[in-house]
């Protein structure tokens, strides 16, 4: 499959710089193909001839290319007149009766040297009737692409592509002078500006003076907002007034070192915010949740580790400190859960701390050492829960009777996707099993049910007991 990478890489003419340039264009060229009406093609030279490097449609009106033929070559009358657009740095005008489209190509400038050609090709409509709105749309096309065949375009510094929010001309559109007069503006940008409280007439009038003159209401005034809306900075700025809240973007339009003016897209995002700070609020009360829980989990680890010292019998004391170190397990869980705004964890993270833990509280006299290997990944936060409850079982079982003198403990993990494979090993007595009680109930119940896998225990070559479990893991 031909992408633009893979050819530009290929294109042994161009250097880093020049491919990167040709990247920033067609990642920001949308706006030229909406304004123009016009599919965009990107020509590129390779080898010893000319390839489509790159395609775009616009947003604002039928495409003429219903296909796509990135990776194809042009025809050889095409390639010549391609080729005589880099050589002259001119743009080139025709039309092509056979499939009715005019055809503009313009010669894509970086740093003086011409690299690549950008045909725009748009539907011939005899019909069409001169409006103001069609003189605006057709002065700003052309501008940029004078900005394309001078090397100003793609703007340096200016937020290229799209991400969540960003205006597009579809969304609002104002054009205004050099001065930052609007002479233009389309029926969405009047609604955005009227839902700021701007009841005035926008055109030829200067639009920061409008949009800012009047404060009141304001919610968040961005510091580049007056640059944004003169159209002197290639930037994006927000407004919020009165629970409205619009993205404006500024796209200068020069004509070498003269500033002819600026399209200032725009957007009312009021909607996405409120989603945003809905979700962040709802992550924040998840996180205070969890550490609530880990608080209150860890009081009740100490009121069971108190009793356990007040406990006069050795049995009843056993018990406590076992339920003790449960609790302590799934606190650690949710402090890690506390930290995160998503509902998974890094079990590692988790682990770690459980088997220091449990090697602390089980060895006495006899020392014990334990090393991990390999990478349990993230885990959901309920299978986190069961997957460390499970390790501590199989931890504290090995230590306190498979090497109750004391030895070696050694945990390997490997993650495969959902697929999480662990041993642990032990060079103890040789245990061919769990003792049979609640910690054994309470592993081969987790490890079949919340971590859907299964549990096997087997003696190890050269004396101990290795534990096997394979567990199907959600994230």
């Amino acid at each position: 499959m031909s992408t633009l990478s893979r050819i530009l890489d290929r294109a042994s003419n161009l250097s880093t710089a020049q491919r990167d340039w040709l990247h920033k264009l067609t990642g920001d060229w949308q706006i030229i193909a909406d304004i123009s009406f016009s599919d965009l093609v990107l020509y590129v030279e390779y080898g010893d001839g000319v390839i489509v490097a790159a395609q775009a449609r616009p947003s604002t009106a039928a495409t003429v290319h219903q296909s796509d033929f990135v990776g194809e070559q042009p025809q050889p009358w095409l390639e010549f007149e391609l080729r005589r657009v880099v050589a002259s740095g001119e743009q080139v005008f025709f039309h092509d009766d056979e499939h009715a489209v005019d055809v503009r190509l313009v010669p894509v400038n970086h740093d003086g040297q011409f690299i690549a050609v950008m045909a725009m090709v748009t539907a011939q409509r005899g019909d069409r009737v001169p409006t103001e709105m069609l003189a605006n749309y057709e002065s700003m096309a052309n501008d940029l692409a004078r900005m394309v065949q001078q090397g100003q375009f793609p703007i340096d510094g200016s937020p290229s592509g799209y991400r969540h929010g960003t205006p597009r001309v579809s969304d609002g559109l104002i054009h205004v002078d050099s001065e930052g007069r609007a002479l233009y503006a389309s029926p969405n940008a009047i609604s955005h500006c009227r839902r700021l409280g701007v009841e005035q007439p926008i055109i030829g009038s200067v639009l920061a003076e409008l949009v800012t003159g009047d404060f009141e209401g304001v919610q968040q005034v961005d510091e580049a907002l007056p640059l944004v809306l003169m159209g002197r900075a290639a930037w994006m700025a927000e407004i919020e007034r009165n629970d409205v809240v619009v993205m404006l973007r500024a796209v200068p339009l020069r004509d070498g070192p003269k500033r002819e003016g600026a399209i200032i897209l725009c957007r009312d995002i009021s909607e996405l915010r409120r989603q945003e700070r809905e979700l962040m609020s709802k992550d924040s009360t998840i996180r205070e949740i969890n550490h609530r829980v880990k608080n209150n989990l860890q009081t009740v680890s100490a009121l069971l580790r108190m009793q356990s010292r007040r406990a006069g019998s050795h049995k009843t004391r056993t018990a406590l400190d076992t339920a003790q170190r449960r609790v302590s397990t799934i606190a650690v869980v949710h402090e890690k859960l506390s930290q995160t705004i998503d509902e998974v964890v890094d079990f590692d993270q988790v682990f770690v701390p459980v088997m220091r833990m449990v090697r602390d509280v089980a060895v006495t006299t006899n020392p014990v050492v334990t090393t991990f290997n390999g990478n349990f990944g993230r885990v959901s936060a309920e299978q986190a829960t069961a997957l460390g409850v499970v390790m501590n079982e199989i931890i504290s079982n090995a230590i306190e009777h498979g090497l109750p003198d004391g030895g070696r403990l050694d945990v390997k993990a490997e993650r495969n996707g959902s697929e999480l494979h662990i041993e642990v090993a032990d060079d103890g007595v040789g245990m061919k099993k769990l003792k049979p009680g609640l910690g054994t109930q309470i592993v081969e119940t987790m490890v079949s049910g919340e971590l859907r896998g299964k549990i096997d225990w087997h003696r190890r070559e050269g004396g101990g007991t290795v534990v096997v479990l394979d567990l199907n893991i959600r994230t």
